[in-house]
């Protein structure tokens, strides 16, 4: 545990799953704000389930696909299937159930460490986390959002968060689809790869797919848009620390047939890539005065 944040500690338990069988898990569910459970929350756990199930080996990818949404209100089962384990790689299967229905499909594969050919792009220049204010100076229309969602990004968080672009929730204008965030746990967390790979499984959702929405001027505030994550995608490269300032660097190439792609590289703070994500999402505009 962090022994200084609470709200960190609930994370870490969160994410720290109930074995029911050998490969049968069981999670609970926080509600940060949104309609549904929290797609990162899903994914962490997945992750944490699939790594129960191998040993002294790495995840080094994960691809999901979100099925259906979650109940924030019921447990979540995650049944793992152990589909191989070769001399140099193991893959698992991870379903999450709920009212004996599947609503994500994650798949993993872990490698055992070994040499081989090294190259990484280098972080973009941008201003330090220590320059940048804090969310509550910077954000547009923030106090628009849902009660729970500005608790969770103001006051009971168990990140840290300092925007290079801030988002602007209140009358957006268009612009670029690209963003940087630096951000990092409220708190230091204990030395177990496992849990820092689970906890960025879960942050790595957050602000990705409204990159999408940039070019269009549209928020979360928006009327008659609709968004819903439809698969995740995570590539682990190198080590990392999710209680050390992480920049995470978005883009989005396109969007076409209401759908949303984004990508985004996490750097460490000495500018070294550690991870590289990939989403695409529902984005779908109703037309003006539908229900």
């Amino acid at each position: 545990m962090s022994g200084s944040n609470p709200v960190l500690d609930d994370l870490i338990g969160l994410l720290k799953l109930e074995r029911l069988e050998v490969n049968l898990f069981r999670g609970q569910s926080r509600d940060i704000g949104s309609k549904q459970v929290y797609g990162g929350q899903v994914l962490g756990q997945a992750l944490s389930a699939a790594a129960y199930t191998v040993e002294e080996r790495t995840i080094h990818s994960l691809h999901a696909y979100f099925l259906r949404r979650g109940d924030m209100h019921a447990p979540i089962i995650y049944e793992v299937d152990r589909q191989r384990d070769g001399r140099s790689f193991s893959n698992r299967r991870v379903v999450a159930i709920q009212h004996g229905r599947p609503i994500l499909n994650l798949a993993a594969s872990f490698q055992v460490a070994e040499e081989g050919l090294i190259h990484a792009q280098r972080a973009p220049e941008v201003p330090r986390p220590e320059e940048l204010p804090e969310p509550a100076d910077s954000i547009a229309g923030i106090d628009k959002l849902p009660a729970k969602m500005r608790r969770f990004l103001l006051e009971f968080r168990p990140f840290d968060f300092r925007w290079v672009e801030p988002p602007q929730y209140e009358n957006p204008q268009p612009a670029e689809p690209r963003r940087h965030l630096w951000f990092r746990t409220a708190g230091k967390l204990p030395d177990d790869p496992d849990l820092h790979r689970s906890l960025m499984a879960y942050a790595s959702d957050y602000g990705l797919l409204t990159t999408a929405l940039l070019p269009h001027a549209m928020s979360l505030l928006s009327e008659n848009l609709q968004l819903a994550s439809l698969d995740h995608a995570i590539w682990f490269h190198r080590p990392f620390r999710m209680d050390e300032w992480l920049l995470y660097c978005y883009d989005s190439p396109t969007a076409v047939n209401a759908r949303g792609l984004s990508r985004g590289q996490l750097f460490d703070h000495g500018g070294t890539l550690v991870a590289s994500v990939t989403q695409e999402g529902l984005m779908r505009v109703w037309p003006e005065g539908s229900s």
